[in-house]
């Protein structure tokens, strides 16, 4: 029965979120929160979109979540539901444990949503640092809630790590929101990894809730996979990377079985492409020295189809990088360390060739650009461009 209370969870959510994702577009054109094509050609969208597809993921994970919740208290007591479900009244007074971690983690979510929805209807305008204090807020919540990280030596360097891994990742996401369904399909992916992890590991709770994260993500994707219909804006990132940075660290990676700790490197491993998206073009902005909160078509994704691919095949190509970096991590409680090497060694020769696809990305832009002109005084504006800070 356990497994078809996962796709039922799964199913439950994905379908509140397909029906969601509609009503939250037409919310957003009501209030004329559209995102329109910047003239610089720094987005990757040449026609206006809705955003505010965040609020459908948020209402369509939480309303699900609320809705089973109030059917589990409903029924428990029920000889039927005892009797088709005794797992979930055996596991009852583990529920009751999780629920106050669990009630921090939707908080800081929510505070998400409400921080993203200010700053998309505000828009460029809103300050970075307002966004940073609310989100190390939020990030506080958790080890408040006796939730973080158990891997260092004393409880304050676990909060710490907690709350640097919380608003890194959270922040990841939100710069990796720069193509049609990228950042909602690399999360999609990660919560799916999770699950996998956790449903075989028998941490059933947590794999309920990727189960619902997963359903209510993927629902939104549909919408939003290339030619898109409606943005996620901040009101989503910031929730999607909140929630998953969250809720990898109250899943447990080490088995019995485990050779050593190294597999609690697996959530890292598994988020590595937003967080090396991040520090690869937080890295070239600072070498060019230019503002590192500015955004621009410095990313990944921007890269390879400078390459020639489209975008929709610049998605499917990262969403096959985290997946295989992802897979190869889930594998990692099971593996002797012969084995747990090689999937390090795989990650870093990944990262190798993305970096090298680049800078070959880099230069064939900037030959392209020389190549493209006879004025010398345009040439020289591009070497200085194209020069860390500006320098030749």
């Amino acid at each position: 029965m356990v497994p078809l209370i996962y796709l039922y969870l799964f199913l439950f959510a994905f379908a509140l979120a397909l029906l969601l994702v509609p009503l939250a577009r037409r919310l957003a054109f009501r209030l004329n929160m559209i995102d329109h094509p910047d003239p610089s050609g720094r987005k990757a969208h040449a026609q206006p979109r809705p955003l505010l597809g965040g609020l459908a993921i948020y209402f369509a994970f939480t309303l699900t979540l609320l809705l089973q919740v109030i059917g589990y208290q409903f029924f428990q007591n029920q000889t039927w539901f005892s009797s088709r479900f005794p797992f979930l009244t055996e596991q009852s007074h583990h529920f009751l444990e999780v629920v106050p971690k669990l009630l921090a983690i939707w908080g800081g979510g929510t505070l998400m949503v409400i921080l993203g929805f200010i700053d998309d209807h505000r828009g460029a305008g809103f300050s970075y640092k307002i966004k940073f204090a609310t989100q190390i807020v939020a990030a506080c919540l958790l080890p408040l809630a006796g939730v973080y990280t158990d891997f260092m030596p004393s409880t304050f360097l676990n909060a710490i790590i907690t709350i640097i891994w919380i608003v890194g990742l959270t922040n990841a996401f939100n710069l990796l929101d720069n193509m049609d369904g990228l950042s909602a399909g690399i999360a999609v992916i990660a919560a799916a990894i999770f699950f996998l992890i956790t449903a075989t590991q028998a941490q059933v709770f947590s794999a309920m809730i990727f189960a619902v994260f997963c359903g209510a993500a993927l629902g939104f994707l549909i919408y939003n996979f290339n030619p898109a219909k409606i943005f996620m804006g901040d009101t989503g990132s910031l929730f999607l990377g909140y929630m998953l940075a969250a809720l990898s660290i109250t899943s447990s990676y080490v088995m019995p079985a485990s050779i050593n700790l190294l597999p609690v490197v697996s959530p890292l491993l598994i988020l590595s492409l937003p967080i090396f998206d991040t520090l690869s073009v937080m890295f070239i902005r600072r070498r060019e020295g230019r503002p590192l909160f500015i955004g621009d078509r410095r990313h990944f994704s921007h890269r390879l189809v400078e390459l020639g691919m489209s975008q929709r095949g610049a998605v499917i190509f990262i969403y096959l990088v985290a997946l295989s970096i992802g897979a190869a991590a889930a594998f990692l409680p099971y593996l002797p360390l012969w084995g747990q090497m090689l999937v390090l060694l795989q990650t870093v020769a990944i990262y190798l060739m993305i970096t090298i696809l680049m800078y070959v990305a880099k230069r064939r832009y900037y030959t392209e650009q020389m190549n493209g002109t006879n004025d010398d005084s345009e040439k020289s504006k591009i070497i200085m461009n194209n020069s860390p800070a500006g320098n030749p």
